[in-house]
């Protein structure tokens, strides 16, 4: 009995190899864009190797499935394996032959043609997705609205549904809004705004959103497990196609734009932080605005990150010297949209008045020659000589003095100096200014300065290693 078995089973692969062969097919054979397609293979024969299918007209597969059959013709038997691979139809493709093993041997199949039409975004569709722009023709870096408004029809119940938006490629996504819903008739319609800038010019392209909406279905003739009850289906909308011309007169900003410079205060003691912030708003490339960070000679400005909060703009910066100085204007210039013209505006300079300021007119020394009168000159020659004598005494006295009050000078300033250098390393803002200087030289220095920078201008207290510390000052002879 057991024989008998054994003989049927390779009665039934002998005769299979006679019908041994893989067949392609489509259905539909025309779609329209975002409708499921299904691509079968029938492949007949006893050892059959299922083909690895990822991706068909260069979409990716969805769902797969799979059944055999074993039918009697005549005296022989066939053995029929039938794989279905469903993906989205988004245009039209030919799909090439596709090369099966059947009982050791490679077999192709025919190949089938897809014909995909667009879709027709006419009231009376279940969904319409539709993109709408403020202007097509704009500047490298100028802001556009784009508008992607969704309508579903009120009498359409959903399963399931998945929103791809675009990439926006070739754009930097400046905003977002929020989805606002509302009742337009027979649909309800959701609208989403983004503002965006193009990054550089040419032709760029918004691509198509997509809507993936899956819906049940009926079952039919195969099994429920061959064949799912919910079936997806991708709605699209319309692409966007933009001109982006360059920046004239190499500008690097455009839009409509204010500037303003907040100082904390105007009057401080010596090495006082002066906290400066600088707001700019309006609309236009803000994300391209750089540092305000200027130079001020004898000053140390400190600028922190640069924050930007849709149109506001927002910079951080610190000055700090030991003399009055004044902050220049800080300046922004940009190509205006409305006047098609470039423009520059600025803030206004401010001074900061530094208590105890070393800054002093420099006094020059005179000397004044003091007159010597000259009696008798009506004298004789003798007499004159006499007088001549006295002014050569009268000169050399001078050039005394003069070389007395020079040596006090010089002496008195290197007393200055000797006292400039004598400086207390608690002295926390002094010691920064004079650690400056070999930051970027000296691994060592820089933490230090990075740990006196904590100290004086955040609440974070850290001590610092004072041997280390007059190590350092003696290794660059700090004065």
């Amino acid at each position: 009995m057991k024989s008998l078995g054994r003989n049927f089973i390779l009665f039934i692969f002998l005769t299979t190899s006679l019908f041994a062969g893989v067949s392609a097919k489509l259905s539909p054979e025309m779609a329209t864009i975002g409708d499921v397609v299904t691509y079968s293979l029938k492949i007949t024969g006893s050892d059959i190797t299922e083909p690895s299918l990822y991706q068909l007209c260069g979409e990716n597969i969805i769902s797969t499935g799979s059944r055999t059959n074993i039918e009697m013709i005549g005296t022989d038997y066939k053995k029929t394996r039938t794989f279905v691979y469903q993906f989205i139809a988004k245009k039209s493709c030919t799909i090439d032959p596709v090369e099966v093993n059947i009982d050791g041997k490679s077999v192709k199949s025919n190949s089938v043609d897809l014909i995909v039409h667009k879709q027709d975004a006419k009231l009376g569709q279940s969904f319409i997705l539709s993109y709408d722009v403020s202007k097509k023709d704009l500047y490298v870096g100028e802001s556009v609205k784009v508008t992607l408004t969704l309508k579903q029809r009120k009498d359409i119940s959903v399963v399931d549904n998945k929103f791809i938006p675009s990439d926006f490629k070739g754009f930097w996504k400046k905003s977002e809004s929020q989805p606002v819903r509302e009742s337009d008739g027979a649909y309800v319609s959701t609208k989403v705004e983004y503002i965006l800038t193009p990054q550089r010019e040419g032709n760029l392209t918004i691509s198509p959103a997509e809507l993936r909406v899956a819906s049940r279905v009926n079952a039919t003739g195969w099994s429920p497990a061959f064949m799912p009850q919910i079936q997806w289906k991708s709605y699209f909308s319309n692409e966007i196609n933009l001109d982006v011309k360059p920046l004239p007169n190499n500008a690097k900003l455009i839009g409509d734009f204010t500037i303003e410079a907040t100082v904390d205060k105007t009057t401080v003691n010596a090495n006082e932080a002066v906290n400066v912030v600088v707001k700019v708003q309006g609309d236009g490339n803000l994300e391209d605005i750089e540092s305000f960070k200027p130079y001020v000679d004898s000053v140390n400005v400190f600028d922190e990150k640069i924050e930007n909060n849709g149109n506001l703009l927002t910079q951080k910066l610190v000055f700090v010297g030991d003399h009055d100085f004044t902050i220049p204007p800080f300046m922004l210039t940009y190509f205006d949209t409305q006047t098609k013209k470039l423009k520059r505006i600025q803030t206004k300079p401010i001074k900061v008045t530094v208590k105890g300021s070393a800054n002093k007119p420099e006094q020059t020394l005179t000397i004044k020659k003091e007159e010597v009168p000259l009696e008798n000159v009506e004298q004789k020659d003798e007499e004159k000589q006499e007088g001549l004598n006295l002014l050569y005494i009268l000169f050399a006295l001078v050039i005394g003095i003069f070389i007395g009050i020079s040596i006090m000078i010089l002496k008195e300033k290197q007393s200055n100096k000797t006292e400039t250098r004598k400086f207390s390393i608690k002295d926390e803002k002094l010691l920064l200014i004079k650690l400056l200087p070999y930051k970027e030289s000296d691994d060592e220095i820089r933490k230090v300065v990075e740990i006196l920078e904590k100290n004086i201008y955040s609440n974070e207290k850290e001590n610092i290693d004072k041997k280390m510390l007059k190590e350092l000052i003696k290794k660059y002879n700090i004065t």
